[in-house]
């Protein structure tokens, strides 16, 4: 059976999971986790993807991230490829590194953010890496340090996190650690790994309650979260592919989006295009970049390229766009798209 192609979206929290070829190590030493942990700073920095939990075992890692302006698989492709090379080159190996593609589950955040939050950070103490939380506060290649305040790390977002527990930071500090502590004892939780709770009912039981009705719940092994939940995610997801694939086969490509943004901003196709940072020109291309890679699928690589501008300026220009899109109410494709129609709909200013 082929396997499902991943589902993500801006603003979707993953957890990922990345493992080594048949189960091998993939950090031979301290050397090895500072490597990675530098490149999954540097990547996750430029493309503007925040990290709430995160932790490095021996053959495997533990991510959970935020799907920015730049596509998840992006950013793995980058961190993956990068270090396996690296990795490689420093211990005389060839082949692949990592097995198979890695795992990445769509969470719902409400309720399983801090679940997966603690989950991923308790992996070092279930593990055997160290014995206690109080080794687990000062344990370096893992996140509940930064959340516990023992150690900073500029591309963890651990105010979001701290925020669930408590507004004033020592006291959701203080809430976070009693939450990790307790979770001790709830030992191995396999539901928390490739959308258990949705497969196994019984463990769906355990966090909806007894009560619920399980057995109507839509289900999927991308996805982690309620039956509503993931039917709006495959929904969305499913529309997102098809409006895409409308949009190409009606010549809905670069070119035509950049007459189309000089036209609703009534300026030259040129001064859409200029380098330099005139106020016009960067308020163009932002709205350019947004709706190329939101609304066409264009890749912020390929965006990078045609603009030559580079790929985190692509992604802070899409971040920019869809706020001024949605400040100056712009529409630059036809409201609503129907998803059969087989031929283009006209597009006229504003419309």
């Amino acid at each position: 059976m082929p396997r499902k192609a991943r589902i993500d979206a801006c603003g979707a929290v993953h957890h990922v999971i990345v493992r080594g070829i048949e189960r091998r190590d993939i950090f031979l030493d301290d050397t090895d986790r500072d490597n990675w942990t530098a490149r999954l700073g540097k990547i996750l920095l430029e493309t503007l993807t925040p990290c709430y939990a995160w932790a490095i075992m021996s053959n495997h890692v533990h991510l959970l991230l935020r799907t920015g302006a730049v596509p998840l698989s992006t950013v793995m492709r980058r961190l993956l490829t990068g270090y396996a090379v690296s990795f490689n080159r420093r211990h005389g190996r060839h082949g692949h590194l990592f097995q198979n593609r890695y795992k990445s589950i769509l969470c719902q955040e409400d309720p399983y953010l801090r679940e997966l939050v603690r989950y991923i950070h308790l992996n070092p103490l279930r593990a055997g890496v160290v014995e206690t939380i109080e080794e687990l506060d000062h344990y370096v290649y893992c996140g509940h340090g930064v959340l516990v305040g023992r150690r900073v790390c500029k591309w963890q977002a651990s105010g979001y996190i701290l925020r669930i527990f408590y507004s004033k930071t020592a006291e959701a500090r203080r809430r976070y650690r009693e939450y990790v502590r307790e979770g001790i004892a709830k030992g191995r939780r396999p539901e928390l790994t490739g959308g258990g709770l949705i497969r196994s009912l019984g463990g769906f039981r355990a966090v909806r309650g007894p009560d619920d009705d399980a057995g109507r719940m839509a289900s999927d092994e991308r996805i982690l979260g309620h039956g509503d939940f993931v039917t709006t995610v495959l929904k969305e997801n499913q529309d997102r592919l098809e409006r895409q694939s409308l949009y190409r086969r009606w010549g809905y490509d670069f070119d035509w989006l950049v007459a189309r943004v000089a036209e609703v901003l009534e300026m030259r196709e040129e001064a859409v295009l200029r380098p330099g940072r005139y106020a016009d020109t960067v308020a163009a291309r932002s709205i350019l970049c947004y709706a190329a890679h939101r609304e066409l699928g264009i890749r912020t690589v390929a965006l990078a390229q045609r603009l030559e501008i580079s790929q985190p300026t692509v992604s802070q220009s899409v971040q920019r766009g869809e706020q001024l899109v949605k400040i100056k109410n712009i529409r630059l494709f036809s409201e609503p798209i129907v998803i059969n129609q087989l031929t283009s709909p006209h597009v006229g200013k504003g419309g």
